[in-house]
């Protein structure tokens, strides 16, 4: 049986903690820092960033998705972005990531938003085909920028003391 609930306080050690089994997942382990506090600030605090859900099987977690609205100057709308989709190893192949997706795609048809998008990592290539399956379409004429740490000191014209 798979339960799907939106994720509350109580909720962000369970959340910190499958968000690092993603980043050991992603060979990424070194790049997630952020707390418990921060966790619950993101998605608890004053002003929310971000919203997730957890998908329990047989009452034990076995996923979550992280997502946050973003808006589209074309449409003129606002839609949904997953930043993270993870499925526990031991619960893969269950049907739960398709449940938590259709779960965050009838949230964004509720809100009226006009896209629902996220990024993969390109080696990730069972991932591709399961969203290609989907109707998912990669957007193969764009490229992602980040600018993080230092360079992004620098590009807000402040420095770090």
């Amino acid at each position: 049986m798979i339960r799907i609930e939106p994720a509350g306080p109580a909720d962000v050690s369970l959340l910190r903690d499958m968000i690092r089994e993603l980043a050991v997942y992603e060979h990424l382990a070194d790049q997630a820092i952020a707390t418990e506090a921060d966790v619950r600030e993101a998605l608890f605090g004053p002003r929310p960033a971000a919203e997730a859900l957890i998908a329990y099987a047989d009452d034990h977690p076995a996923a979550f998705a992280l997502f946050f609205h973003n808006f589209s100057t074309f449409l003129g709308r606002r839609g949904l972005y997953l930043e993270d989709l993870f499925v526990r190893p031991a619960f893969r192949r269950r049907g739960i990531g398709r449940r938590l997706l259709g779960e965050v795609a009838r949230l964004a048809v509720e809100r009226g938003c006009g896209r629902f998008e996220w990024s993969v990592l390109d080696w990730n290539e069972s991932a591709i085909a399961f969203y290609k399956s989907l109707g998912a379409v990669p957007m193969a004429d764009w490229t992602t920028f980040r600018v993080s740490g230092d360079a992004l000191t620098r590009l807000a014209g402040t420095t770090v003391r």
